[in-house]
Formats: C-alpha cells, sequence, structure tokens
C-alpha cells in the first residue's frame, strides 16, 4: 500500500481541526457569528504563529492543483485576513470579546509598539516556512535530485537558520510581553 505524503496529512489534519472549532462556533454563537468566530481565530494563527498553519489550508492545495508556489498564496492569505480583520474592528468589534483567544488577539493588532512584532516575527517565519516548503515541493519533484539538491542546500540551510531564529526570537518576544497562551 503505497503511503500518502505527509502534506496530504498535515492539511486534512488542518482542515479537521478548523471544521471542527467551525461546528463549535456556529453552535455556541450561532450561524454569522460563528462563522466570524472561526475566521478571526483562523486570522489568528495567520498572524501569531511563525508558520504557516493556518494559510497552509489554501496554500497546499492551491499548490496540488495549480503548481502555483505557496508563497504567492500566502500573499493572498494575509490580504485576506488584513481586510477582516478591518472590517471586523470597524463594524463588529464586540466579536473579539467572545473567546480568549479574540481577546488577546485584538490586543496583539491594535498595540503596534511592542505587541506589533509578534505579527512582524510571525509574518517573517510564515514566509520562511512556506519558502522551505515550495523548495521541499521542488526538489521532490526535480527529475535530477541529486543535482537539484546539492543547488539548493546552501539556501535551505540559510533559511532554516533564519526560521529557527525567527521562532527563537517570537518566544523571547512572548516572555518578555508577558503573553502567556495556554493550550
Amino acid at each position: 500500500m503505497k503511503q500518502k505524503p505527509k502534506g496530504v496529512e498535515k492539511f486534512f489534519i488542518v482542515l479537521s481541526l478548523f471544521s471542527a472549532y467551525l461546528v463549535i462556533s456556529v453552535l455556541q454563537f450561532g450561524l454569522s457569528s460563528g462563522v466570524l468566530v472561526a475566521l478571526l481565530s483562523w486570522s489568528f494563527f495567520v498572524f501569531c504563529t511563525p508558520i504557516a498553519d493556518a494559510g497552509f489550508l489554501l496554500d497546499f492545495p492551491i499548490r496540488l492543483l495549480t503548481g502555483m508556489r505557496m508563497i504567492y498564496t500566502e500573499i493572498l492569505v494575509w490580504v485576506f485576513a488584513v481586510v477582516l480583520n478591518i472590517a471586523s474592528l470597524a463594524l463588529w468589534p464586540a466579536t473579539y470579546d467572545r473567546t480568549v483567544l479574540l481577546h488577546l488577539f485584538k490586543q496583539i493588532i491594535t498595540t503596534p509598539w511592542p505587541l506589533g512584532l509578534i505579527v512582524l516575527l510571525s509574518a517573517a517565519g510564515t514566509y520562511l516556512s512556506i519558502y522551505l516548503g515550495d523548495d521541499a515541493i521542488d526538489i521532490a519533484h526535480a527529475k535530477n535530485k541529486k543535482s537539484r539538491l546539492r543547488q539548493e542546500r546552501s539556501k535551505l540551510i540559510f533559511s532554516l537558520g533564519a526560521f529557527v531564529l525567527t521562532v527563537i526570537f517570537y518566544v523571547l518576544l512572548l516572555h518578555f510581553t508577558h503573553i502567556h497562551i495556554r493550550l
């Protein structure tokens, strides 16, 4: 039996988690508010985690279906998340007080210094992780993998190092701003 690629498994896990959260939000807050709570929570993970976890819901299937590099679809994800949050802050600001996560998120996006640094570090980490993911897919599909891997090795090592530093700075920023995210 052929094993599924790890990316497909990760996609279905993330999709399942988001779908379950959407259903729970709709049951707790009603249809329109529940969908908005779920989308804003999704945008928290777009803006406030230094990996492409939330954007992965769109990036990965679009890459598989069209071949479009995930870096470009992630830009669209961020544009959508920005528009969603601007509209929500202007039209439905009370939505951010419905969950602890959204309350924290509102503090982060409305306090540029120092909490805005979380978004900047997350953007750096997200784009580095997408860059690494795109390269990994390119190498996996290359006809001459050894040659391609040799060409990309130093670029991958540099990107991975930059990603690790971004995550370290992210954790330090959370520590120094006394933000504790309880799971």
